[in-house]
């Protein structure tokens, strides 16, 4: 289906994830050439609240692009919340630079959703000619002179579109309606933005700003964006470990409440305590005691003491929940779906997270281990153990 952007910026600025559109035809109506007439629809269709969370793409660090043929830039910047910001730049005497920015998702329905399609009239003889703007007409599209054109150019354009006639007298804006705003075009340009980053599939948490932007680098932009996106999906729940932080638990806190001493205390730190899961901090050293047995030149970690390093990682959450803990203690069970993915090797930060999957009763703990090396997944499984107060 084509030109759907404005549908898109539509559904995105009424900030609409699911929905159900159907269309008899190849492409979206133009309407008036802005996304108006959609919102309008939509909002008389009624909008319901669901249930389910949205997922977010949350930019953390910055994303560039840039298009060299038509010296395009776009970027997405961390935000608390989704921005934009689009400047334009024709070597126009009528439009010349604009820009145009929309601080919140919520005023997109006031401040940009009427802003209209714009094109010069030098260029619409060539979009007919390649058979495009067939629904064209100077009522859907603001109509930019920028330069007085002979009348037999005119007459064989109206031949075009099937107007008995068109003259221009002056530079400026073909249309007999006025502007909605001076700076139309840029907001415009945002109104694409918008629709084309639905393309996403995902709402953005981030600021976007785009110098020149059109539909193809908005696309190329959208689909480095989604790489992001896949990206995060992969490490969805992966802890985010600031070194700065004031620890939960240090090792001298983390031995009131383990059994464990060196050598054999695999956690250093607890940096995250919750009701349902916990994040310990293992910093692996090059003089750790089992290193220079696996293996001599070739020092990594074993796979069995990252989850040793998960399984006290737990403890300190199945341990947290009574009243005594130094009286207590944890005992494997069952280990399902060990996986080792990535070597760990001296000098390496291993981020522990252990997640609880069902209540404890009875003592019985099932919880999902994961363990991290800045973004690669090292290690994970399912660990069940058993806390028993000793007598």
């Amino acid at each position: 289906v084509n030109t759907v952007e404005h549908a898109l910026a539509a559904l995105r600025g009424l900030s609409i994830d699911n929905v159900l559109i159907e269309i008899d035809g190849s492409e979206v109506p133009i309407l008036d050439g802005s996304a108006q007439g959609f919102v309008e629809v939509l909002e008389a269709a009624g909008i319901v609240e669901q249930e389910t969370d949205r997922e977010y793409l949350v930019i953390k660090e910055p994303v560039t692009f840039f298009d060299e043929e038509s010296d395009t830039e776009l970027f997405a910047l961390p935000s608390e919340h989704f921005e934009v910001t689009t400047l334009i730049d024709f070597d126009s005497p009528t439009i010349g630079k604009q820009y145009a920015s929309l601080d919140r998702i919520e005023d997109f329905k006031s401040e940009i959703a009427n802003s209209r399609t714009f094109v010069f009239v030098r260029e619409i003889e060539h979009l007919l000619d390649q058979g495009l703007i067939k629904g064209g007409d100077f009522t859907n599209a603001i109509v930019i002179v920028d330069r007085i054109m002979d009348q037999k150019e005119l007459d064989d354009l109206a031949k075009k579109l099937g107007k008995e006639s068109i003259k221009v007298e002056k530079t400026g804006v073909l249309n007999t309606v006025k502007l909605h705003y001076d700076n139309e075009p840029a907001r415009h340009k945002l109104l694409d933005v918008v629709g084309d980053l639905a393309l996403l599939g995902r709402p953005i948490k981030g600021k976007i700003v785009a110098r020149k932007p059109g539909h193809k680098v908005n696309v190329e932009f959208t689909r480095k964006l989604k790489k992001e996106l896949l990206r995060q999906r992969k490490f969805k729940g992966r802890p985010d470990y600031d070194p700065n932080q004031k620890p939960h638990f240090n090792t001298q806190e983390i031995e009131k409440i383990l059994p464990h001493r060196h050598p054999f205390l695999l956690v250093d730190k607890i940096v995250e305590l919750k009701e349902d899961y916990v994040v310990g901090i293992k910093n692996v050293t090059y003089d750790e005691y089992f290193f220079p047995g696996h293996f001599p030149d070739n020092p990594i970690m074993p796979g069995v003491l990252q989850i040793e390093a998960l399984a006290q990682t737990g403890g300190i959450l199945a341990l947290a929940q009574v009243d005594d803990p130094e009286n207590w203690s944890t005992y494997f069970i069952k280990i399902d779906y060990a996986k080792f993915r990535h070597h760990v090797v001296p000098g390496d930060t291993l981020i522990l997270k252990m997640e609880l999957l069902s209540p404890i009763r009875r003592g019985i703990c099932e919880m999902k281990g994961t363990a991290y090396v800045g973004d690669k997944l090292a290690a994970e499984g399912v660990l069940i153990a058993q806390i028993i107060k000793e007598k």
